[in-house]
């Protein structure tokens, strides 16, 4: 009897404890936001712009009843003293609860990033418990982050996702972007002496065209989103951007450089032969001598050859010494040209503070309250670069090299 009554008190508990659907969450009472555009307004508040997903547009394409079109986007916008009260505003002018589990995009505004920073909506982003954040982070540039997240674009029908895939496929094959979520731009405003730095997004074209379906109904759309550059954010607060060799340079530093393209010159043509890097790793150690910190970068490349625009026998090993050895001096001016910038702008993004702090904790203590400003701008750094060409292509004869002997 005692062994029944224990069993039948565990299924009575156990009816109580595994209810379902306690927490349930129809489909239909869900707003589910895309992107966040988060602006500053002139009188001081948080301007909310919500871009959120209409699941039967984007299922069966941009076709509404009755011939009539209709967007795979909706865009709600607020105001509030803070993040938390635009959102809540927002709810007053959307018949579903805002969702956030699947917001892979934030974009700020280029005025909120450099004049009060980051550190403030991020906490509160952070803080969030359905907001995720490996959301990407990018910063408008030139244009109200409004504009960006209100921007409707061909190809891929969720605008987020046309930013999300640009800068992976940016990253991956030219150098100068690089994909940046919350936690990471979180991780390296809270290292000790270090800067973020953080993508820029920019909209090319008329922001009005770009929020209207006829934009989309052109071969070459009058309004576009383009990446534009890398943000450097010192303290949380933007305070200058990168472009081309500064920019790769950087990334390359940082060891996110998953492909790109070298240009060198040869029998004085400038920019003769492209090398296309295939795989590469940078390692960066540090050490303290006599109380002053130096730092090493240990870079390594192969690649393949991807154009030649004058005659080159590469079948001879001599010439591909001499073209290794042109790809290494390249690379290694841009990574000097990026840690000057850096230096210039007493800004760490590269993260040498990080470095020395993580190796020589002890002597990282004295120098870390004026690491970006005194010892970060004189640092001395050592580059060693090694570029290894492992493959020519299809033919390893130049075409132009044939054409040239038959015209003797």
């Amino acid at each position: 009897m005692k062994r029944k009554g224990f069993f039948l008190l565990l299924m009575i508990a156990m009816t109580l404890l595994l209810t379902s659907c306690w927490s349930k969450k129809e489909l239909t009472d869900l707003a589910i936001v895309s992107a966040m555009g988060i602006d500053k307004t002139k009188d001081g508040r948080f301007h909310l712009t919500l871009q959120i997903i209409n699941p039967g547009n984007v299922a069966g394409g941009m076709q509404g009843g009755g011939g009539s079109q209709s967007p795979p986007i909706t865009i709600y916008s607020a105001s509030g003293d803070n993040i938390v009260e635009a959102s809540r505003r927002a709810s007053g002018r959307i018949s579903r609860r805002l969702y956030y589990a699947h917001t892979n995009l934030v974009v700020v505004g280029e005025r909120l990033a450099r004049k009060e920073g980051l550190n403030t909506l991020i906490d509160a982003l952070d803080r969030d418990p359905e907001f995720r954040n490996t959301s990407t982070l990018v910063i408008a540039r030139n244009s109200t982050a409004a504009d960006l997240v209100k921007t409707l674009t061909p190809v891929d029908k969720i605008p987020a996702n046309k930013v999300l895939k640009t800068l992976e496929f940016t990253e991956r094959k030219w150098g100068e972007n690089v994909k940046t979520s919350l936690q990471e731009v979180m991780k390296s405003i809270e290292s000790p002496g270090r800067g973020a730095v953080v993508s820029g997004f920019r909209l090319v074209g008329n922001p009005q065209q770009a929020q209207k379906l006829d934009n989309l109904q052109e071969s070459a759309p009058a309004a576009t989103l383009r990446a534009s550059g890398i943000a450097v954010l010192k303290q949380g607060k933007l305070v200058d951007w990168l472009y081309g060799k500064p920019a790769r340079g950087t990334v390359w530093i940082l060891d996110k450089i998953q492909g790109t393209d070298i240009n060198i010159d040869w029998a004085g043509k400038k920019e003769a032969i492209a090398y296309q890097s295939v795989r590469q790793k940078t390692s960066v150690s540090a050490q303290v001598k006599n109380g002053k910190p130096h730092i090493s970068i240990h870079t390594r490349v192969e690649g393949d050859i991807g154009d030649m625009e004058v005659p080159v026998d590469i079948t001879n090993p001599k010439v591909i010494t001499k073209i290794e050895k042109s790809v290494r001096k390249e690379i290694k001016k841009e990574l000097r040209v990026a840690i000057e910038h850096a230096q210039k702008n007493k800004t760490d993004i590269l993260g040498f503070g990080e470095i020395v702090h993580r190796t020589r904790p002890n002597q990282f203590k004295k120098l870390k309250t004026e690491w970006n400003d005194v010892y970060f701008p004189k640092l001395d750094v050592d580059i060693a670069v090694e570029a290894y060409v492992r493959r020519a292509g299809l033919r390893n004869k130049s075409f132009l090299s044939g054409v040239k002997e038959n015209q003797k």
